[in-house]
């Protein structure tokens, strides 16, 4: 049985996934010049979340989707300190909610790991 919980993870990945194609803009400027075709890797990644946010939804596959949202998160890490160093990405937000991010990435994976 899915908790509710589990649903709202699932359904957070995909419109989180689903934002990916609507403001793909805000995504490009996160993403660190050394990585080629950033606009295909956002509308990728938003792929990725949206299947891994469906999986999380059927018992079947949950697991095979907490694996992947974990692997996805850690991946992100890299955009965060990227951020961080690069100031010109957002330079209008203050320091501190950038750096709120991570703490809520990691959450995002302690709440994954549930569903191993």
């Amino acid at each position: 049985m899915i908790s509710w919980h589990q649903y709202l993870l699932g359904i957070l990945l995909v419109l989180a996934g689903m934002n990916h194609f609507r403001k793909p803009t805000l995504y490009e400027r996160v993403i660190p010049p050394r990585f080629p075709a950033a606009s295909t890797l956002i509308l990728i990644t938003g792929i990725v979340e949206m299947i891994l946010g469906f999986m999380l939804l059927n018992v079947g596959t949950q697991q095979y989707a907490a694996w992947g949202i974990i692997f996805l998160l850690i991946s992100y890490f890299i955009i965060h300190v990227y951020v961080l160093m690069n100031r010109k990405t957002f330079p209008k937000l203050p320091k501190w909610t950038l750096f709120l991010s991570m703490p809520i990435h990691l959450f995002l994976i302690i709440w994954a790991v549930n569903y191993l």
